[in-house]
């Protein structure tokens, strides 16, 4: 019993480090547009680019841990992340950085589906596996707390590649940890993996991927985005028609027959879509329009990620009570009704007014993707754990890094068309985004400097207004769309068996 908890620790302890990234990014932006003279282009690939990386691989690195072990490609790809890490922290330009990330995404995406796998096949007890499912998706939660107050510490201290450097003590204790106590697991029937397979899933995902952001930036009608999204749809559906007659698929497309599975896997895109600007967001808007410090903003978030870790507990709980999917719309609707209180923020703001908010907004995070996972993991047979994991993250990434282009975009958007840039400043920088803002009033004098700040922040917080009141309103409509998707499932999943023919 109690090496069973140390796995779900070790577990944790990945899943902490991927999410510490990920917050800890966020928060450097600022600091690294000014550092490395990053144009908006080669901002959105440093943040999207791992992203794009980890989703393009997780089914292949789910199904290969299924093969291999998944205990050993856990292993590897913490090393992995943690050698990358040191990479990006010294990056000297922005295209070394880019590349850095994209291997820290080929790291991730052998980590992710690793973990969920591993609580899987260690706790066989329905009720049990859901509470540690809880508390897996809690520990990302507080990793994302986590990240910005150590972050912010270091970068009130240090340069900004410091923060990426935090992985490395984690990765250490990972390895150490889970080399002794973690038990090794692989699915005893597998056989080998297609080779076209694994290059039109990952060709797919990351064209139409590309299609949407650059769409986002050029529109529907340039050539390159027609092109791609064209590329993308035409691998996609190949790969599909592929799985259909392989004997082990990378995907066993049969499991969205069951409501269970594909209703959960539906709903974690769209949610994570509607959430994954947020972050990145608020990082901007407590920073740069607030004026708080790394630190500040890193400590101002915790309760938020705190109230997640609640949320993830309490999922187990209240399935007996309202359902799976009672829970799930409980979860999305909190969400929806914080980010229309996010919708009302001005330019100054009295931190007791987003405490409440903040945390409302997490425990629905930590309700929804609780149960979500665990409906995914335990639909599938417990031999395809960790194909099963990779669907679940494949969502979930691709979801984030759509969410980032497509609201990020309206964001900027908005911002743009509400930006009055005073008479005598160069206002190119400026429009690209606050950040560029900010980067040009500090070779201002005082007087000129302040009138800028005072209209980018304006026009941040018109573009913050209307990019949270969107997605109050999707997440309302997948709340409702999941309520009525996921009836009927049980409050108890059962062991599963393969897929009928």
């Amino acid at each position: 019993m109690t090496r069973k908890w140390a796995c779900l620790a070790i577990a944790c302890l990945a899943t902490l480090l991927l999410s510490v990234d990920l917050t800890v990014l966020h928060l450097a932006l600022p600091r690294l547009v000014a550092d490395l003279g990053a144009s908006s282009t080669q901002l959105l690939w440093i943040g999207d680019i791992y992203g794009f990386a980890l989703a393009g691989l997780l089914v292949t690195m789910g199904n290969l841990g299924d093969r291999v072990g998944r205990k050993r490609l856990l292993l590897i790809g913490v090393a992995g992340f943690g050698a990358a890490s040191v990479v990006t922290a010294y990056a000297p330009n922005p295209e070394l950085l880019i590349a850095a990330r994209t291997l820290l995404g080929v790291a991730g995406a052998m980590i992710m589906p690793s973990t969920l796998s591993i609580v899987r096949n260690v706790f066989a007890d329905p009720r049990e596996r859901t509470a540690a499912i809880g508390l897996w998706s809690g520990m990302s939660a507080a990793g994302f707390a986590l990240g910005p107050v150590v972050g912010g510490v270091l970068l009130d201290h240090f340069w900004w590649g410091s923060v990426f450097l935090l992985n490395v003590p984690i990765m250490a204790l990972v390895l150490v940890c889970g080399f002794l106590l973690l038990p090794e697991s692989r699915n005893p029937a597998a056989g080998r993996i297609d080779g076209l397979s694994v290059a039109l899933s990952f060709a797919g995902v990351v064209t139409a991927v590309y299609a949407v952001k650059e769409a986002a930036h050029q529109g529907l009608a340039h050539a390159d985005v027609l092109g791609a999204a064209v590329a993308g749809a035409v691998c996609l559906v190949l790969f599909v028609r592929r799985q259909k007659t392989l004997t082990t698929p990378l995907i066993d497309v049969r499991l969205f027959r069951r409501r269970a599975f594909s209703a959960s896997v539906g709903t974690n895109l769209l949610a994570i879509f509607a959430l994954s600007a947020m972050s990145l967001l608020f990082a901007w808007y407590l920073q740069l329009v607030l004026g708080w410090s790394p630190l500040q903003a890193g400590l101002a978030q915790i309760p938020g990620g705190l109230s997640g870790a609640v949320g993830g507990v309490l999922a187990a709980r209240l399935i007996g009570r309202l359902g799976r999917n009672g829970v799930v719309a409980l979860g999305l609707a909190l969400n929806a009704g914080a980010f229309v209180r996010y919708g009302l923020l001005g330019t100054e703001v009295d931190y007791l007014t987003l405490l409440p908010v903040m945390m409302i907004g997490g425990l629905g995070i930590g309700l929804t993707f609780t149960v979500n996972n665990d409906n995914i993991l335990a639909t599938a047979p417990k031999e395809r754990a960790g194909a099963a994991a990779a669907v679940s993250e494949t969502a979930f990434e691709l979801g984030g890094a759509l969410g980032i282009a497509v609201l990020g975009t309206v964001l900027n958007s908005v911002y743009r068309a509400n930006l009055l840039v005073p008479a005598g400043v160069p206002g190119e920088a400026a429009r690209e985004s606050i950040a560029g803002a900010t980067a040009t009033a500090a070779a201002l004098p005082p007087q000129a400097a302040g009138e800028l700040m005072r209209a980018a922040r304006t026009a941040f917080v018109a573009g913050m207004q209307v990019t949270t009141l969107v997605t109050a309103v999707l997440l309302a409509v997948v709340a409702v769309l999941a309520l009525a998707g996921l009836r009927g499932v049980p409050k108890v999943i059962q062991e599963e068996s393969p897929v009928p023919h």
